[in-house]
């Protein structure tokens, strides 16, 4: 089995469990080899709520590690939840492990206030 058909079989493993509703969506993280991106996403009517990337200007505009990025934009997207006074979510992963710059997402969004 290929790497990337063993992430999706996680992945489905995964989103059976992690549902979102408005009151405490999920927080999907995608991971590509340069950058990541996260959003807030409300299952239930089929939302997004908020989303946020390393692309996004003021966070590209930095020359920081990759790893940096990623925790500004757990910030980023923990900002905007909070603008919408959204203060809980779950937290999923995509299938990829909980270390490294997915780590660092969840982090930048703890510290940004999210609760998970």
């Amino acid at each position: 089995m290929s790497k990337l058909a063993q992430r999706q079989k996680i992945r489905y493993r995964i989103r059976k469990k992690v549902t979102g509703t408005s009151a405490k969506p999920r927080l999907s993280v995608f991971r590509s080899n340069a950058d990541i991106y996260c959003q807030l996403i409300d299952d239930v009517n089929g939302v997004t709520l908020a989303s946020s990337s390393s692309r996004e200007a003021d966070i590209a505009a930095q020359k920081v590690a990759k790893i940096d990025k990623a925790k500004l934009a757990g910030q980023s997207v923990a900002k905007k939840a909070a603008a919408l006074s959204i203060t809980t979510c779950v937290f999923d992963r995509g299938g990829n492990l909980y270390h490294g710059r997915i780590k660092a997402v969840a982090e930048g969004a703890r510290e940004g206030g999210l609760q998970f």
